[in-house]
């Protein structure tokens, strides 16, 4: 049996997958700031994941235009 994602599965995960990236963003800031990171070392810290994240974006919305 396999179960095929709905239109609205997609869009429910894509905006799970936008609240992480800001929050993963905002709370990184703080941090960042309280242990006088800066902005260049914390986005360096931080590409990788948000690259991920993004692509994972891209790709779902890929799919809802399908």
């Amino acid at each position: 049996m396999t179960d095929t994602a709905t239109t609205q599965d997609i869009a429910e995960v894509i905006a799970e997958l936008e609240l992480y990236r800001d929050r993963l963003i905002e709370e990184s800031t703080e941090t960042a700031k309280k242990a006088k990171l800066t902005k260049s070392m914390l986005m360096t810290q931080l590409d990788p994941e948000l690259a991920k994240i993004e692509a994972a974006l891209a790709q779902l919305r890929s799919q809802i235009q399908e």
